[in-house]
């Protein structure tokens, strides 16, 4: 009898290489986005992740921004390689496994289904939805944005959902918008995945995995979950086609050192 498994990914940075905000600024011409970004995280004014909601709502520089705008920043988001292999490998699963996929990003919609159309069907992607005025095609409201807990929200409801219990999750994020989600998910068992070594995301993770293929979740999913070895891996990607070229596990310390004498004159 098969174990069924919720298997949750970011978008920006986890499955692209991009911010999806950076490139409709890039495309628009709007200037400083990062700064726009990190002035509103300073600020605490919403929640970590809904930065872009919050500038496509409030910021004049925004406001020009209609439907086709965000489906087209999806057209030119850059992919990592082999997502629609992963999907594919998930859906079909492994010996004793399956895994339902899903997307939760705090990033429009629009936008990550656009980017990921073919590859992840509509309703698997859950991202920010806004209400647009039918006569100007502006922004009218923001209906919902899964960042910081909303994103809790949204995975609990999946789980619930497929009536898994919180160990049968799985969790891929890469940045501060994902801290909220992997806290759940390890209070639940489960499994989370880094895609960066960024600091704050990297230490809450079980597991962190660096690669330009999407295919590389799968190290610690067989790993952790099917209870394989790195020989029974690498053996599974040559199945699909794939060798593994490079595979360098290491293990990363976080050091701050002062001079102890310093210490010592302020005691």
């Amino acid at each position: 009898m098969r174990k069924y498994y919720l298997l949750v990914s970011d978008f920006d940075q986890t499955l692209s290489f991009n911010d999806s905000g950076l490139v409709l600024a890039e495309m628009l011409g709007i200037p400083d986005f990062q700064e726009r970004v990190a002035n509103l995280s300073r600020l605490n004014l919403v929640q970590s992740g809904a930065e872009l909601t919050y500038l496509l709502r409030h910021d004049p520089d925004f406001r020009a921004v209609r439907e086709e705008h965000l489906i087209e920043v999806g057209r030119r988001i850059r992919l990592k390689r082999n997502i629609a292999l992963l999907a594919e490998f998930l859906k079909d699963g492994i010996d004793g496994f399956r895994f339902d996929f899903y997307v939760v990003s705090a990033a429009p919609w629009l936008v990550v289904h656009s980017a990921l159309q073919g590859i992840v069907p509509p309703d698997h992607i859950i991202g920010a939805h806004f209400d647009f005025n039918k006569g100007t095609g502006e922004i009218e409201s923001v209906i919902q944005v899964p960042a910081g807990y909303g994103k809790v929200a949204a995975v609990d409801s999946l789980r619930l959902r497929l009536g898994l219990p919180t160990d049968r999750i799985v969790y891929v994020g890469d940045g501060s918008s994902d801290i909220h989600v992997m806290l759940h998910v390890n209070r639940g068992e489960g499994l989370t995945i880094a895609a960066s070594e960024t600091r704050h995301i990297a230490q809450i993770a079980r597991r962190t995995v660096i690669s330009d293929d999407a295919l590389s979740v799968l190290i610690p999913v067989l790993e952790e979950i099917g209870g394989y070895d790195p020989s029974q891996i690498r053996l599974v990607f040559e199945e699909q086609g794939l060798l593994i070229q490079e595979w360098d596990r290491v293990r990363t310390d976080w050091l701050t050192i002062r001079d102890g004498s310093a210490i010592a004159g302020a005691a």
